[in-house]
């Protein structure tokens, strides 16, 4: 998969291509139906498919402090593009000023000058341009002008619910783990680099890792979760019993995401790693001495292995 930065990157002679456009945080099973549409449609033309996306996230351009929470970092969401066969990942850079783009310039200086479009394929909730002033009707008709079709990707959905990454972000909000799973089409992951914490499990017999996560990172709620630690580098991921929080036994502030990894001696620190949140456990307790709490953290690692198993 070629990736570009910025939809001027397309080189000269570059032909027709179907094209997709969106954020699609979390590349989740309605993006991936989306995609999957673009991409055959492309093999079937004979041309190359395109998936326009967008960095920074254009809530945070257009209403700055708005940023929602990221269900997938840059770098995974172009593995998991890629993954769908895409030929080109291009990534244009949201700036105050692209946003101000009117959505008929935006028709024509991205889809029809540079990407040379011969079928835009989006949902049905699409819309685009300055103040999200175009819709699919408006980009039908644009297209009849330009001379580009426009096929619409229908909403997934499952037992009522529509699949999007709003309804992902709530239910990684609110610890539903499975939920968020089965929307995503895998579990849902949290990265980040391994700091120095306060060594309180290991003085408790549970070393843990601490993850230090992006700021905007789609945290899980508070509790204790059964996930998949996953290094670079290696193929097989380790089990671990993750807590997300504040640590209230020891009247903690900071939430953290600290990860005891089971069957495991080594030393991860500076490492960049990955949790696959799988099954959530339990809430966050506070006790009132350190004997019940190994208790229940022990409890806690033998429930992990049993989900995973």
């Amino acid at each position: 998969m070629q990736r570009w930065r910025g939809y001027d990157a397309a080189p000269g002679g570059w032909g027709r291509s179907v094209v997709t456009i969106g954020v699609f945080d979390g590349v989740h099973k309605g993006h991936q139906a989306t995609i999957g549409h673009a991409v055959a449609r492309a093999r079937e033309l004979g041309v190359k498919s395109v998936v326009v996306t967008f960095d920074p996230h254009p809530a945070e351009v257009v209403r700055p402090g708005s940023h929602p929470a990221v269900l997938t970092e840059p770098a995974r969401k172009a593995e998991l593009i890629e993954a769908l066969g895409v030929d080109v990942l291009c990534v244009v850079p949201f700036t105050p000023e692209f946003s101000r783009l009117p959505a008929e310039a935006f028709v024509h200086d991205v889809l029809v000058e540079h990407l040379h479009a011969t079928r835009v394929v989006v949902g049905a909730n699409f819309r685009f341009g300055h103040k999200a002033a175009g819709d699919v009707a408006l980009l039908e008709r644009l297209g009849r002008t330009f001379g580009f079709a426009v096929e619409g990707a229908p909403l997934v959905s499952e037992a009522g619910t529509v699949f999007s990454s709003t309804y992902i972000r709530s239910c990684v909000d609110a610890g539903d783990v499975v939920a968020a799973a089965a929307a995503l089409g895998r579990p849902h992951r949290l990265e980040g680099v391994v700091v120095r914490g306060d060594q309180r499990g290991r003085e408790l017999g549970f070393p843990t890792a601490n993850l230090l996560c992006h700021r905007y990172a789609a945290v899980p709620a508070d509790g204790v979760y059964a996930a998949r630690l996953v290094r670079r580098g290696h193929r097989e991921p380790l089990m671990a019993a993750v807590s997300v929080g504040t640590n209230p036994t020891f009247s903690g502030r900071e939430r953290r995401v600290e990860a005891y990894v089971l069957d495991f001696a080594g030393d991860l620190y500076g490492e960049r790693l990955a949790l696959d949140f799988v099954a959530h456990l339990r809430g966050q307790v506070r006790y009132d001495s350190v004997e019940p709490l190994v208790a229940q953290i022990t409890e806690d690692v033998e429930r992990t292995r049993r989900a995973l198993a």
